[in-house]
């Protein structure tokens, strides 16, 4: 069983803000698909992710291996990207410790099969309280502010107080 199956977001930007060591020192293994490496190694040549990915693969701490039901698949991409469904196919017949997954209608998905997911916010949360980051809400703010991802007022600081950062 593998520990872990990672859609784009999580290691597109784990990467971007230089987290991506410690997303390697939680879990020995991670499994993407070929629409993740597609869209991380491929089509992000050049962007956050894009190198860090492609030496993680070269060394064997993650590996590429696609969903076998081809039909799980495509049902999904009636919803969801590409790589999100390839992801939850993958974690539905490898049955994972964790699904990385960042986007809601992903996550609501996942969720419908009785996946346990976590995301780039769980991850920094996790290496908060277990002491490799010192600070939670410069992580956070590199996010927001340096790889772009969105995260609402009400659950940044929701975030903060949950690691005693408010």
């Amino acid at each position: 069983m593998p520990e872990a199956i990672s859609d784009s977001s999580t290691l597109i930007h784990t990467a971007g803000i230089g987290c991506l060591e410690v997303l390697k020192g939680f879990y020995n293994k991670i499994l993407i698909t070929p629409g993740v490496w597609k869209e991380v190694v491929e089509e992000g040549h050049g962007r956050p992710g894009a190198l860090e990915v492609k030496e993680a693969c070269s060394s064997g701490w993650v590996k590429i291996m696609a969903p076998t039901n081809e039909s799980v698949v495509l049902l999904l991409k009636r919803e969801l990207h590409t790589g999100e469904a390839e992801t939850i196919a993958l974690a539905i017949e490898q049955h994972p410790d964790v699904v990385f997954l960042d986007e809601s209608e992903a996550r609501r998905v996942a969720k419908l099969y009785g996946l346990r997911i976590t995301g780039i916010i769980g991850i920094l949360i996790r290496a908060k309280s277990e002491g490799k980051i010192v600070s939670l809400r410069d992580e956070l703010d590199k996010l927001r502010n340096e790889a772009g991802f969105w995260i609402d007022d009400e659950l940044y600081n929701r975030v903060l107080q949950s690691v005693a950062e408010e």
